[in-house]
């Protein structure tokens, strides 16, 4: 049991960072200063899934780290 969490918590998380890779916050040195200067714009279509599956991937993430930690001892 605990190498199937081992094996999901592996695949979760490489499912998170390219999440999050995928994400586009912000181009050039602006991006570092808090983003762009033309304000606030909602998140729509891919951009709006992207955001959505990070934050349940990492949701997941922390449930299967619990899961592993409780296991292990």
């Amino acid at each position: 049991m605990e190498k199937i969490i081992n094996i999901a918590e592996v695949i979760v998380s490489v499912l998170l960072i390219i999440s999050i890779l995928l994400q586009n916050r912000g181009a050039g040195l602006s991006g570092a200063f808090g983003g762009s200067f033309g304000g606030y714009y909602t998140k729509r279509g891919f951009e709006k899934f992207l955001i959505s599956a990070s934050i349940l991937l990492s949701g997941l993430f922390i449930i299967l780290a619990v899961a592993s930690f409780t296991l292990a001892k």
